[in-house]
C-alpha cells in the first residue's frame, strides 16, 4: 500500500516530495519555530551529529525571536517560509493566503515554502510557483501528536526513509515529548549506516 504521502505526490506532481538521485542522503525538516524552548536544544542535537537540517519557519516567531532565527542560519543550515501566522490554504482565499506569504518573506529571506499542513489549492500554488520552491515530504511521523508513543514515532520514521526523503518533524513545545526522543534516535541510526543529513538548498531573496 502506498503511504498517503505517495498518493499525493501523483497528484501535485509540480511539488517537490522527495529528492532523487541522492545516494545515503537525507533531509530533515522542522516546521513551525523557532521557539526558545525547543529550537536551541534542536540546534544543539544536529551540531552533536554535524547534521544540517531545514527549518520552515513561522514569520510571526521569527518576528519575535530574531535572534534565534540567526543562529539557525549561522549554524549552517537552511531556512523557508511557512506562512506568517500558519494559516490553513484551504480556508482562505489565493490573495489573503498570498499576502499572508508575503508579510513572512519580510522575515524569512529565501526561495523555500512549505504550506501548514500541508494543504494548499491550485490556485495558491499557481501564484506562488513564480517565487518559491513548494518544499512537501514524504515521510511525517506525528511527533506533535501527544497521544503518539515515541517508540512508533521513531519506527515509522525508520521504515520509511530512504534515500532522498525529506522527512518533517516539528520545533515546538507541542511535539518536545516525541523529538526529544525521536531526533537522537534517528540521527544515531542513520549516521551509524552512513547516510548524510543535508540542508535543502535555497536562495536568499531581496
Amino acid at each position: 500500500m502506498l503511504k498517503k504521502e505517495h498518493i499525493a505526490a501523483k497528484i501535485c506532481k509540480s511539488l517537490t516530495w522527495h529528492f532523487t538521485g541522492k545516494d545515503k542522503e537525507l533531509f530533515l525538516t522542522f516546521d513551525d519555530g523557532p521557539d526558545p524552548d525547543i529550537t536551541p536544544w534542536v540546534l544543539s542535537i544536529l551540531k552533536d551529529f554535524d547534521a544540517k537540517a531545514t527549518f520552515f519557519c513561522i514569520g510571526k516567531n521569527v518576528e519575535k525571536y530574531p535572534d534565534l532565527y540567526k543562529q539557525i542560519l549561522k549554524e549552517g543550515h537552511s531556512v523557508g517560509n511557512h506562512t506568517y501566522t500558519h494559516i490553513k490554504g484551504w480556508r482562505v482565499s489565493p490573495k489573503k493566503y498570498v499576502q499572508n506569504v508575503q508579510k513572512a518573506s519580510g522575515l524569512i529571506k529565501s526561495d523555500l515554502f512549505r504550506p501548514p499542513y500541508g494543504r494548499i489549492r491550485p490556485k495558491q500554488i499557481a501564484c506562488l510557483k513564480k517565487d518559491y520552491k513548494i518544499i512537501m515530504w514524504d515521510v511525517l511521523a506525528k511527533d506533535y501528536n501527544r497521544k503518539l508513543k515515541r517508540e512508533k514515532c521513531l519506527q515509522y520514521i525508520l521504515d520509511y526513509s530512504e534515500s532522498g526523503s525529506i522527512i518533517v518533524l516539528h520545533d515546538t513545545i507541542k511535539a518536545e515529548k516525541n523529538l526529544k526522543f525521536v531526533l537522537p534516535e534517528l540521527l544515531n541510526h542513520f549516521t551509524k549506516q552512513e547516510f548524510i543529513f543535508n540542508p535543502i538548498e535555497f536562495k536568499t531573496t531581496i
